[in-house]
């Protein structure tokens, strides 16, 4: 075949040596349908002493990342290392030596993506980040080819395995939140501080990802709004059930005239929504737009394997652009540069949905009628009532759903039923996503 594509490697941990391996496994599929060689030329971490189960040329190690960076024969830096520093500097640097660059680094990219971006766009170069949302499934190729002729409406989706996995055991096997957290933790599925998954950080960085390229915007990350996971109890799993709904960390971005309406927060999804029978550490996106309609993309997530299944394809996308000299054939960010600006952000007192509310009250006449009245006094109205036996003591559990009601409002009902003297513990509440 004679023609070689030569790749450096920075980062060979989890995903790094599922790049290796997909390499190593389908390196004679990917050559026929690129007519050339994707060669590794070199891998840098510093760690190059550990068995990573894949057989690799020492020759091919090395603890500097700029025996990569300076080398004049790659082409294309991979960086797989995580983090904010020095991955921006390595990508940088990689950018100004006149190299393509693939990234799996959401929080990277959330943070400092712009002046990457940027710097990519004036070299004339190719970058790849499909890894960096939803692991294996193509969702960024399709926001940013797939659906190139559409307008997008909205985004809804369960984009972190690790609290979709928590949330299915829950629902499943009744499992509490600690109990399932364990699991996860244990199965690999979590880290050791979870934090980062539970509380949405992670899926705050790759919906304003998806926003980038679906409407053009740039979302500061402070202007995401998020919620966690670590609140749910069983009750509230079975109370949805008995609701007819499933409880999903969801990650949301929807147009709204002139405004954007992002947010990561658990959801109540209709049971027989599709997105809410998507269980375990399987990730799903729903993306409407004004042509296409609704389309759900639904794969692995996360895990060696899938993730470097996308790093892959950037890098057999950006070798058939080296290889047809056709370098930065579609734009990085979906958009032309000059045509992305700053997102306004809707304030999530503007925003509208129903709710779902859990009191903890005291079992006694009148009790209802002060929670509804404080309710009806904000312009919230009750969709139904779900009152259960007695707790220890005189407190009762009473969940309701609400029909559509303002942010605003509702923040303002619960601080002033939370003042109740009737109230036993702060009330708790979800928002309801009937459709896309």
């Amino acid at each position: 075949m004679g023609k070689i594509v030569n790749v450096g490697l920075i980062g060979f941990g989890t995903i790094g040596t599922g790049v290796i391996k997909t390499l190593q496994m389908n390196g004679g599929l990917i050559a026929k349908r690129l007519g050339a060689e994707i060669r590794l030329k070199k891998i840098a971490d510093l760690d190059i002493t550990r068995d990573r189960g894949v057989k690799v040329d020492p020759s091919l190690l090395t603890t500097r990342a700029d025996d990569i960076l300076d080398d004049p024969e790659i082409q294309i830096v991979i960086e797989l290392m995580g983090g904010y520093h020095p991955a921006r500097e390595f990508l940088l640097k990689a950018v100004a030596n006149g190299k393509h660059v693939v990234t799996a680094n959401k929080a990277l990219l959330a943070k400092h993506g712009e002046e990457i971006f940027r710097a990519v766009e004036a070299k004339g170069l190719s970058m790849g980040f499909e890894a960096s949302v939803g692991g294996g499934i193509p969702v960024i190729r399709t926001l940013k080819e797939g659906f190139a002729g559409d307008e997008i409406r909205s985004i809804h989706g369960i984009v972190n395995g690790t609290a979709n996995y928590i949330l299915s055991k829950m629902s499943d096997e009744g499992k509490s939140f600690t109990e399932a957290l364990k699991e996860a933790q244990k199965l690999g599925f979590a880290e050791a501080d979870p934090t980062f998954d539970i509380e949405g950080h992670d899926s705050a960085h790759k919906i304003a990802i998806l926003a980038l390229l679906a409407f053009g915007v740039r979302v500061p990350m402070d202007q995401v709004y998020m919620e966690g996971i670590s609140r749910i109890t069983p009750e509230d799993i079975d109370f949805a059930r008995q609701f007819g709904y499933r409880i999903k960390l969801l990650a949301i971005a929807k147009r709204c005239g002139e405004t954007l309406d992002i947010r990561v927060h658990p959801t109540m999804i209709p049971s027989d929504h599709p997105i809410a029978n998507i269980n375990g550490a399987t990730n799903a996106i729903e993306i409407m737009g004004n042509a296409v309609g609704t389309s759900l993309l639904v794969g692995a997530g996360a895990g060696s394997l899938p993730t470097a299944s996308a790093v892959t394809g950037d890098l057999v996308e950006i070798a058939r652009n080296i290889l047809n000299g056709r370098s930065h054939r579609v734009p990085t960010c979906s958009f032309l540069q000059e045509h992305i600006h700053g997102a306004s952000v809707r304030p999530m007192d503007e925003t509208e949905s129903e709710y779902y509310l859990r009191f903890s009250l005291k079992d006694k006449p009148g009790v209802l009628s002060r929670i509804s009245g404080i309710l009806g006094d904000h312009g919230i109205s009750i969709a139904s009532v779900i009152q259960k036996e007695r707790l220890e003591g005189n407190w009762v559990p009473v969940v309701m759903t609400t029909h559509a009601a303002l942010g605003k409002n509702m923040r303002l009902a619960l601080e002033a039923t939370g003042k109740l003297d009737i109230i036993q513990e702060e009330p708790f509440y979800l928002r309801l996503e009937e459709e896309g």
